[in-house]
């Protein structure tokens, strides 16, 4: 009886009136929807936790409900990209884009080089929300989970997303920048994803997020100072503004690897050492216009010409996460785990070593130009 129903259901597409179409080939299908991505350089490894591990992470999901959600601000409680920018509604909106326009002719081309690049570094917000989703253990399974992993990951990804939106919305208003060009690297770049070696391994993410989020606190918050140097307030309130929220963001996930130290102190050592031995690679590395190659590397040596964010500032980070999870503290490691230990906590005295020995050796940069301010030159 099942089998005459499935029968009846089943459509003719060959009939007339649904009259074949003809595919095109594989050859012809892959060139026509060829996607230009960054590729990795190295070989990928891929769920490197142990399975028995996803236990700890699921014996810790009500501390996570207790001190992770915490960190999250309900939506009518949050600040919005308009709170900030001219009311299209309002009478005035001309007379206050116009003052916009003003405050922003004053400021240098190569400040506006580094906010766009962190413009576009927080655009590509969905292949954030998709890395997290990856790791083993704390992923979002149906797209609506209710575990407290899922929820942070989705209500984080909501949070980081205005942080785009404001940045895109003001360079817009600017005048300063080429907007096309804007928008095809933010492209470029989620197409491309990320390729962080965190392997879908929730100790090795976690860590990578705590670094990662204390240095996009970092970014904007110099990118605030300088804009109050160059006498724009507003645009200082709003850096400033997603830079407090990246310290909060950078405080839930410290306390995840700090309960990670607590519960199973020589993996999360051994993480962590792994992580600093590949280096904390930026989220945007694979940044592309459509022109230039090397465009997140040109991007970097501006933003560490001015200060925004230095070499320095990696080594500074490191330093404050060593000291906020009390890593020179920890017993009853193993003997890799011990090794791991005096590995990390002699890392910031190396790092500060050889940036001191990099800058003997450097030289006056070559100006080179930027398609995002209309190709216009900015020295590296």
């Amino acid at each position: 009886m099942v089998m005459n129903i499935m029968k009846l259901n089943v459509v003719n597409f060959e009939s007339p009136k649904f009259p074949s179409i003809p595919l095109p080939s594989a050859a012809s299908r892959s060139s026509k929807f060829r996607v230009e991505v960054k590729k990795p350089s190295h070989v990928q490894i891929t769920h490197s936790m142990p399975p028995q591990k996803v236990e700890i992470f699921k014996s810790i999901e009500g501390w996570a409900e207790d001190n992770l959600l915490i960190h999250l601000k309900p939506v009518e409680k949050c600040w919005q990209p308009q709170d900030f920018l001219p009311d299209p509604a309002s009478e005035g909106f001309h007379d206050r884009v116009k003052e916009l326009r003003e405050r922003a002719n004053e400021i240098p081309d190569d400040y506006f080089v580094v906010l766009v690049g962190d413009m576009i570094t927080e655009e590509a917000i969905p292949t954030y929300q998709t890395m997290l989703n990856t790791f083993d253990g704390v992923r979002d399974e149906t797209g609506a989970s209710l575990t407290p992993w899922a929820v942070w990951t989705r209500a984080w990804t909501a949070e980081e997303n205005r942080h785009g939106d404001l940045l895109n919305k003001y360079l817009y208003l600017s005048g300063r920048v080429d907007m096309k060009q804007v928008e095809k690297t933010v492209q470029y770049l989620i197409g491309s994803g990320m390729d962080i070696k965190t392997e879908n391994n929730p100790y090795l993410g976690f860590i990578y997020t705590s670094f990662q989020e204390r240095a996009t606190f970092i970014s904007h918050g110099n990118t605030a100072r300088h804009a109050m140097v160059h006498g724009d307030i507003n645009l200082a309130q709003i850096c400033g503004t997603i830079a407090s929220d990246e310290k909060r963001h950078e405080t839930a996930y410290t306390k995840i690897v700090e309960k990670l130290f607590e519960i199973d102190p020589d993996t999360t050592m051994l993480a962590l050492a792994d992580m600093m031995k590949k280096k904390i690679t930026m989220p945007a590395h694979f940044m592309y216009d459509g022109r230039d190659d090397s465009l997140f590397h040109h991007f970097s040596a501006v933003a560490q010409r001015l200060g925004v964010y230095t070499a320095g500032d990696y080594a500074d980070i490191l330093e404050h996460l060593v000291a906020r999870w009390e890593v020179e503290n920890i017993t009853g490691l193993s003997v890799d785990g011990e090794k791991a230990q005096d590995y990390v906590c002699g890392l910031p005295r190396k790092i500060r070593r050889m940036e001191e020995r990099a800058q003997g050796r450097a030289k006056k940069a070559a100006k080179i130009p930027f398609s995002w301010i209309y190709n216009r030159e900015v020295q590296l």
